[in-house]
């Protein structure tokens, strides 16, 4: 109930209706919570908690729902998608021995009063953070929406595509292939359908917050499993949803020190493809145990790797390569092939290679092979310098240290694992470990120009904190180290932290001709702290193993819990909270006029979803030299698909070849299109205009007047249909 009561103050606080809010939550309940719940207890029949249940069944109805609304929405008939969770219930209904299973079991017991709480306050810290890092800057209503980050409106363009077509394509330039992770933008576009919200209502507001607290409550499984007990479980929890880069600078971090938390809403698809990601982690950590596993468990697994793949793109490589180090090692212990592993590991590579070459189209999005490219962007702008810098091969390699080293810093309890070498040979534990090193390999390796390399890294950040608390635990039980003494430990890590900031007081970015090896000196005070802190015990006389117990609950919290410090009070740290900010380093667009909201939703109401629009904006309000190409609002209000409108993300334009160049600000590619669409803006003309609705196909014009050539009248050749201020919608009728 207090999550309940949170969650409904604070979407009605930011503009979220009763009507809006009541039928979203009955559609999650009863559309796809209920539905999955009880395909879960007939698959994946094991002892779970009431919430554990329930969380499992929102993410199968999830990937059931996305796996429905595709062939459904490909037959032209989008609310067939009602028909799963519809049939569900009737067979659910009319087979005796299905009809058990509304009541479930009670193998698992009853959830502890205090995890029950523990669980809910982490839900309601992530809608506060919402709240303050989303939903205060991000508006629902114009024209303060015209200010949202950047990818909102390419996203909610996405939704408009997915809610009409199906193969979906990029809306903002008719006839390019979407190489993205979309099945999000279906799963919103099927809400949209079933619910009636608005799309917008769904991106800015409601759609990720059931995700949320599933993934928290799934976490939560996951950490029981890995580290064996409920608090082991919450120290994982709220270490995943903390987590920040331990920057012990002045200032604000980037790159590779401005590391992402999952609960992030300007990318739904990673929210969501941490979601789907979490049961598969649950099926593995059961399915590569000793025992023998019923066969639906290997039925959920199958779905979920199928529903992943189209989540987010990041998740299968890493899988891939952590079932691999686990086949390895389950074979070198047992001295045969581990057919369970194989199994998974073969399911895993067949769901990756159609992703690749079936879903995306071979498509790259600009991911390329560049060492290191990540590390030298972050040095840019540590030294101030930007991309434009001049690096040398030393100072890139201090800085891919100090990356490590931040890691090493965060994650340093899953050392503790080596006080029990056995340990590291378990399934889950070379499982997470590989995953974690595949994925800084490939933000290493890999080069994106708007450093999408992160994300590799990204996937696996709850396993590895399981694995760190898990080895934290080992080591304090082996060593017999009490809660007191951890505390005491953990205290001295987050002062010595405060204290380096303020002596060391290293500002980034640097000044002009500041010495850069000034960035590595609070690292080597740290260094000094944990020396001295070794010799002051061992002049007590503490054994070994528990001096490196101390160390590195003492190191530990130098990383997440200081770091977070850092950010919930900027002014005692000197650096900056941090809410929804660019990651490619532009400044929000200044508001766009009340007029384009109002156009495009008349159009939206006034065309067929299958008409083709022209426009003459392609790019942001308030950088069109260069012109910034990730403009999408046309198609974000109209649901309708643009000859050319903004081409930032398109594939070709993605994985074009031009070192040096940044790719937001490319020519668009195909020069006849774009010459004929802009002619009949710029010098209208009934050959002009009869030229794109014959040759293109296109319909509606979608014009901003304030960018037509001076004296252009299109009323002419084109029927005006709507205006409001500066912008008005034309259509082009047959007998133009």
């Amino acid at each position: 109930m207090a999550v309940i009561a949170c969650v409904g103050g604070v979407l009605g606080s930011y503009g979220v209706s009763v009507r809006d809010l009541a039928f979203f939550s009955g559609y999650v309940a009863l559309g796809i919570a209920l539905p999955g719940l009880l395909w879960i207890r007939v698959l994946y029949r094991r002892a779970h908690t009431l919430p554990e249940e329930i969380a499992l069944g929102v993410t199968l109805g999830y990937a059931l729902e996305i796996l429905t609304y595709i062939p459904a929405r490909a037959l032209g008939q989008p609310l067939l998608v009602a028909a799963w969770p519809i049939g569900t219930y009737a067979i659910f209904l009319a087979v005796p021995q299905l009809r058990r299973r509304w009541k479930g079991a009670s193998r698992a017991g009853r959830t502890p009063l205090w995890w029950s709480w523990c669980t809910a306050l982490a839900v309601i810290y992530l809608v506060g953070w919402i709240a303050v890092n989303f939903y205060r800057t991000q508006a629902l209503t114009w024209p303060a929406i015209g200010r949202s980050y950047v990818d909102m409106p390419f996203h909610l363009a996405l939704i408009g595509e997915l809610k009409h077509h199906m193969p979906p394509t990029m809306p903002g330039v008719a006839g390019e292939p979407l190489g993205y992770h979309w099945f999000v933008h279906a799963h919103m576009a099927a809400a949209s359908w079933i619910t009636g919200v608005e799309p917008r209502v769904l991106l800015y507001r409601l759609a990720v917050l059931p995700m949320l607290a599933a993934l928290v409550v799934l976490l939560g499984l996951v950490g029981r499993r890995v580290t064996g007990s409920r608090m082991g479980a919450l120290a994982a929890v709220a270490s995943t949803i903390l987590i920040t880069a331990p920057s012990f600078y002045l200032g604000t971090a980037t790159g590779v020190f401005s590391w992402r938390a999952i609960q992030s809403w300007v990318s739904p698809s990673q929210t969501f493809g941490a979601l789907l990601f979490a049961p598969i982690v649950v099926l593995l950590i059961d399915l590569l145990g000793r025992r023998r596993q019923p066969r639906g468990w290997w039925v959920v697994l199958g779905i979920m790797l199928v529903a992943v793949m189209g989540a987010k793109a990041t998740f299968l490589p890493l899988l891939a390569a952590g079932l691999v180090m686990v086949v390895l090692v389950e074979a070198a212990r047992s001295f045969c092939l581990p057919r369970r592993a194989l199994a998974a590991l073969g399911l895993t590579a067949t769901c990756l290679l159609f992703a690749q070459f079936g879903l995306y189209g071979g498509a790259r999005q600009g991911l390329v092979v560049d060492p290191l490219s990540i590390i030298r962007v972050t040095l840019g702008d540590l030294t101030g310098a930007g991309d434009a810098a001049e690096v040398s091969t030393a100072s890139v390699l201090g800085v891919t240290l100090l990356c490590v080293l931040s890691g090493v810093i965060t994650w340093c309890g899953a050392l503790g694992l080596l006080s029990r070498p056995r340990l590291l040979a378990q399934p889950v534990v070379v499982l997470v470990l590989s995953m974690s090193a595949a994925g800084l390999g490939a933000a290493l390796m890999l080069g994106h120009p708007h450093l999408s390399q992160g994300y590799f890294l990204q996937a696996s950040y709850p396993y590895l904190a399981m694995i760190a608390v898990y080895g934290i635990g080992c080591i304090a039980r082996r060593a017999g180290v009490t809660l007191r003494a951890m505390a005491i430990a953990a205290g001295i890590g987050v002062t010595a932290v405060y204290v380096i900031r303020m002596l060391c007081a290293v500002k980034i970015p640097l000044g002009p001709g500041e010495d850069e090896t000034v960035l590595y000196l609070p690292y080597i005070a740290l260094l000094g702290v944990v020396l001295l802190g070794v010799l002051v015990m061992r002049a007590a006389r503490q054994s070994k193993l528990r001096i490196c117990a101390l160390v590195i609950c003492m190191v530990t919290a130098a990383g997440t819990p200081a770091a977070w410090f850092a950010n919930v009070m900027p002014d005692l740290y000197g650096s900056q909270a941090a809410s929804v900010r660019d990651p490619y380093g532009t400044a929000p667009a200044p508001a766009i006029p009340k007029g384009a909201f109002a156009a495009g939703n008349w159009l939206r109401a006034h065309s067929d979803p299958d008409d083709l629009i022209a426009t003459n904006t392609h790019c942001r309000w308030g950088y069109e030299s260069p012109c910034d190409s990730r403009e999408f609002w046309a198609t974000a209000l109209s649901e309708r698909r643009v000859l050319v409108e903004g081409w930032a993300y398109t594939a070709t334009n993605m994985d074009s070849r031009s070192p040096g160049k940044v790719k937001e600000n490319l020519p668009f590619w195909d020069r006849e299109r774009i010459r004929a669409n802009d002619a009949v803006f710029q010098a209208p003309s009934s050959d002009a205009v009869r030229y794109l609705r014959d040759h293109y196909g296109v319909r509606w014009l979608f014009v901003d007047e304030r960018r037509m050539s001076a004296g252009a009248d299109l009323s002419a050749f084109a029927q005006l249909r709507f205006r409001s201020e500066d912008h008005a919608v034309y259509q082009l009728s047959d007998m133009t």
